[in-house]
């Protein structure tokens, strides 16, 4: 299943901020967040201060949560963040993205537009049924998230280095 380009993309971004907690933690400085506003194409407000940098690792650990529960939880949070924020979706185009869907003003402090996108994102998986998109790393020293948006469902790793070290296991043990 193709998803909308805006959901992939809260997706992705909600994943890559789950995955900043993990070791080694890559969002503890102001220019990591700069970059990942940059990254994901967030528009709005960025004040780029160390309270927003404190807001965006905040929702790590609630987003993780949304984005590992089951069908029903996932529903619960997702109806929760939305009312939280008063969400109002509207269709909107800005620079080179077509209509996509913006649930919140463009005023609205940066942490608010990661939940809500989030949120909007994940009615997209809950209302398809397609929650197993999202899983955890098959690397057993690794607690990060993978989004799998692949036809056939084959991503496994949350990373490059995480599915490298694992082949490179595989290969030794079939070599001893």
């Amino acid at each position: 299943m193709t998803f909308a380009h805006d959901t992939e993309a809260a997706l992705l971004a909600a994943v890559e901020l789950v995955n900043s907690a993990e070791e080694p933690d890559t969002l503890t400085e102001i220019a990591q967040l700069d970059e990942f506003f940059v990254k994901h194409v967030y528009t709005g407000v960025h004040t780029g201060d160390a309270a927003e940098l404190g807001a965006v690792r905040a929702l790590r650990a609630p987003l993780r949560r949304m984005l590992t529960s089951d069908r029903d939880t996932a529903v619960q949070l997702v109806n929760e963040t939305l009312a939280k924020h008063r969400a109002v979706p509207q269709l909107v185009r800005h620079g080179d993205i077509d209509y996509h869907i913006h649930a919140v003003p463009a005023e609205a402090p940066m942490p608010v537009r990661i939940a809500v996108e989030t949120a909007m994102a994940m009615i997209d998986l809950i209302r398809s049924d397609e929650l197993s998109r999202l899983s955890l790393c098959a690397d057993s020293a690794c607690a990060g998230l993978v989004l799998d948006l692949s036809r056939n469902r084959s991503r496994r790793y949350c990373s490059t280095a995480c599915g490298n070290r694992n082949a490179v296991a595989a290969y030794r043990a079939r070599k001893k």
